[in-house]
């Protein structure tokens, strides 16, 4: 009968794997989380609301077409997930008249990520510090006045503010606003 064998021990082994390395930051939190709001931006309200049919608010991208519509394309991603749908000639010629990657490349990407979201939760990146939304008025920029009604919101880093709009000094009654979602009266800064 053999003396059964005990396993020597590793004892200068802190981790069971390996720490990874991670790339060096090369813009701010704060930075990456404005990019990403534009970005969601093109589909919310730009020229990728087409994927706005996968019924999730975690996503973001950009549509692209080369001069003489030649390629066009659709890079779209969520914090788990990027997908490139591309589409074009192998032969250097246009795609045809007023294709645009809003058109041609994202029902592609949208099948795709369709697929691949199944079953997986929004994830919507947080906020970092010191980003502010402020109603802005969309002609001029400027954060809106009290008497601006078409202003919309937008998110801004708190040390680079535009500048506040001169009031004409109206103010209209709160029943005048529309009350529909996102609909707020106050020019006041929303954290």
């Amino acid at each position: 009968q053999r003396e059964p064998v005990t396993p020597d021990l590793v004892s200068d082994i802190t981790e069971l794997y390996p720490k990874q390395r991670a790339a060096p930051r090369v813009i701010s939190p704060q930075n990456a989380y404005l990019v990403s709001d534009m970005l969601r931006d093109v589909i919310t309200r730009g020229s990728g609301g087409r994927a706005l049919t996968l019924g999730r608010r975690d996503l973001a991208g950009k549509t692209g077409t080369t001069n003489e519509g030649r390629d066009t394309w659709f890079v779209g991603f969520n914090a788990n997930l990027i997908g490139v749908a591309w589409v074009g000639f192998d032969q250097f010629r246009p795609l045809g008249g007023n294709e645009q990657g809003g058109r041609t490349a994202i029902p592609m990407w949208i099948d795709y990520m369709r697929e691949a979201l199944a079953g997986t939760p929004e994830r919507l990146p947080a906020r970092p510090p010191g980003i502010v939304e402020y109603r802005i008025n969309p002609k001029t920029g400027l954060i809106a006045g009290d008497d601006t009604f078409d202003s919309i919101f937008e998110k801004f880093d708190i040390d680079h503010l535009p500048e506040r709009e001169q009031s004409s000094g109206f103010v209209a009654p709160l029943d005048s606003f529309d009350s529909g979602a996102g609909a707020r009266p106050a020019g006041e800064p929303i954290f």
